[in-house]
């Protein structure tokens, strides 16, 4: 059985990895092509994706839901009601897109205010959201529609459209922001447009399977509250880490404009690598989902021991990558030896953190696709708790702590908050309350 779960972890995984870098990689292009501006441009670059990132964040329970679930009913063999599911998730993308994306246009300026950015990355951070958050509704319908392939154990379609967004991303974004003119806001076009044909592609692939099934493509209103309703512990739990992730930029912004520059690149390398260790928690999402379908419960605890075991080779091997590459990395993105510098020394401490991140990130993954989602919202409120005192510190007043305060902000993040996840979560699943086998939790 451990071979066999493997190659699946392997076959889910390595798919599922390519499919989850075509965001992170939206961003690096982004952040080289608006590097090349100057430190302005790439500090409001900065500001405006992590708001933008958190938004996209708090709405990953479109996909993590969509998967678990989906999942239970196809391992329980019943693909139309998994597809009613992925349906009426696709239907609640499309809603909060359009509401967020109006948010961001109607009050984006007066939320980066509340971090006390220079004018200069204030003006740089408004031309960037407001430029890439039409993009917002296709990038919603990508997150329920992924979720509800992976459910079908199909990771190789997403894998195609992001491939192709991803691809189309980066002349687009070029060609706006040098030979247009649109300078960073080139960026956000870029962006929202790939995002787009990303969201339409895989709604349609959704569209079609339903429709063989005989589902009826009209939100289901019950069943889109339902999934609204059912999510609530996961948008807890998400919004949580959010939270974390703004005292981190928060903080970054009170140290300085170089501080806040450093954090970019940095935080962008730190989601690139982490996007490799959440491919193999997705692969667990859908195997634990429907092994839990099939009443399989031995099949579960294979599954969680493989997958638990590839994480922390992965985020091992990931580290010792990213520590070797920290003297180059930062040479891509800036011209300014100072924010170089610092991104450097903060990328060996990222490096260090991975392997602990890896354990969070994999048992983050079974228990989402078991449905132990409650668990999952009061511990990540406790990671939160225990980390806020950090960022506060620096961001207090008297903190000068220049690059050392940027190095204990993200020796915090992953050693802290990352920390007590992990411990958390290996404290739940060497138990069995979070097995519960049938088609629905």
């Amino acid at each position: 059985m451990t071979t066999s779960i493997d190659r699946q972890i392997v076959r889910l995984a390595l798919p599922t990895l390519a499919t989850l870098l075509a965001e992170p990689t939206l961003l690096l292009v982004d952040t080289a092509l608006v590097g090349r501006l100057g430190v302005d441009s790439l500090a409001g670059l900065s500001l405006a994706s992590t708001i933008l990132t958190t938004v996209v964040g708090l709405c990953i329970f479109l996909s993590y839901a969509t998967t678990a679930s989906t999942a239970r009913f196809f391992g329980a063999g019943k693909p139309d009601r998994a597809l009613r599911l992925g349906l009426d998730g696709v239907w609640l993308g499309i809603f909060l897109g359009v509401i967020l994306a109006v948010i961001l246009l109607a009050f984006g300026s007066a939320i980066f205010g509340w971090f006390g950015p220079e004018k200069a990355v204030l003006d740089e951070a408004t031309r960037y959201l407001s430029a890439s958050a039409w993009g917002l509704p296709g990038m919603l319908i990508v997150l329920a529609a992924t979720g509800t392939v992976r459910g079908m154990l199909d990771t190789r379609t997403p894998l195609i459209v992001a491939t192709a967004g991803a691809l189309a991303n980066i002349p687009l974004s070029y060609l706006l922001i040098y030979p247009a003119g649109f300078g960073v806001a080139g960026a956000g076009y870029g962006t929202a447009i790939a995002q787009s044909g990303m969201g339409i592609a895989l709604g349609f692939v959704v569209v079609r399977a339903a429709h063989r099934q005989g589902v009826s493509l009209l939100p289901s209103g019950t069943g889109v509250l339902k999934s609204l309703r059912d999510s609530i512990p996961l948008i807890i739990r998400t919004l949580s880490l959010r939270v974390s992730i703004l005292l981190t930029i928060t903080a970054a912004t009170t140290l300085g404009t170089t501080a806040l520059a450093a954090h970019q690149i940095i935080n962008s390398m730190w989601n690139f690598a982490a996007y490799g260790l959440d491919a193999l928690a997705i692969a667990s999402q859908a195997l634990v989902g429907q092994a839990l379908g099939a009443s399989a419960g031995e099949r579960v605890r294979h599954v969680l021991n493989r997958c638990l075991w590839w994480g922390l080779w992965v985020g091992a091997v990931l580290g010792l990558v990213l520590a070797a590459a920290s003297p180059v990395i930062p040479r891509v993105f800036t011209g300014s030896g100072e924010v170089a510098q610092w991104a450097m020394w903060g990328l060996v401490v990222c490096a260090i953190g991975l392997p602990i991140a890896s354990i969070a990130y994999m048992l983050d993954g079974v228990l989402i696709g078991a449905g132990d989602t409650r668990y999952l919202a009061w511990m990540m409120i406790l990671a939160l708790v225990l980390y806020t005192p950090i960022p506060l510190l620096l961001a207090g007043p008297g903190a000068d702590l220049e690059m050392v305060g940027l190095l204990i902000l993200w020796g915090g993040y992953a050693a802290v908050f990352m920390g007590a996840r992990s411990l958390t979560l290996y404290l739940r699943t060497r138990g069995d309350r979070w097995i519960v086998l049938g088609e629905e939790r």
